[in-house]
């Protein structure tokens, strides 16, 4: 399977990826646990441009070209061949941030976004879950990691009630595929709740 964990900045996507990820090597399967922007090493590379410096070095619509460009790679260079091979992947992020980051809040670009997907990406996870909780205190948590990698928080809070909201009605577009997880209380909790909808 391939399994993507998405929500808002400071949500507890990493932890729950990683914990998922733990989960599954205990059962026996083979799990490669990634990330976007990342996950290869070109991505990588395309990752830093994206994450640190000033909110407004990019325009959305430059943004989303190099989301996508480190997709593809992420794409080729390992989630494919993992697939390919039996494993399972497990991605902090996918296809689904880029929908609602730079399709609904920094431009209304969707309809581009889904168009270049179709394109370039043409796959979707096999299943998403969505770790929706509080945004202030997701966007304080986020904030409190001191990371370097806080471009987008820096859009303030706004931003991530209205990526929250971007986030739900995807789930509402997607029913088949994405299930919404209650992020409140702690890691442990919220893992449980994945593995019980997993």
């Amino acid at each position: 399977m391939f399994i993507s964990l998405e929500g808002i900045d400071g949500s507890g996507k990493s932890t729950q990826a990683r914990r998922l990820a733990e989960t599954l090597r205990a059962r026996g399967r083979e799990v490669v646990l990634t990330r976007e922007p990342g996950g290869s090493a070109g991505a990588e590379a395309v990752r830093r441009l994206l994450v640190e410096g000033e909110t407004d070095r990019w325009s959305p619509e430059t943004e989303l070209l190099l989301f996508n460009a480190a997709r593809r790679d992420h794409l080729e260079r390992t989630i494919r061949p993992a697939l390919a091979r039996g494993a399972w992947v497990v991605s902090d992020r996918f296809a689904d941030s880029t929908r609602v980051y730079q399709g609904a809040t920094r431009g209304d670009l969707r309809d581009l976004v889904d168009r270049l997907h179709a394109l370039v990406i043409g796959q979707e996870p096999d299943r998403t879950f969505v770790i929706d909780m509080d945004p202030r205190a997701a966007l304080d948590r986020g904030l409190a990691r001191g990371s370097g990698e806080d471009r987008f928080e820096g859009f303030g809070l706004a931003f991530q009630e209205t990526l929250r909201a971007g986030f739900l009605a995807l789930a509402k577009d997607f029913p088949e595929r994405i299930r919404v997880i209650d992020g409140a209380g702690d890691a442990d909790a919220v893992a449980a709740r994945i593995e019980a909808a997993l």
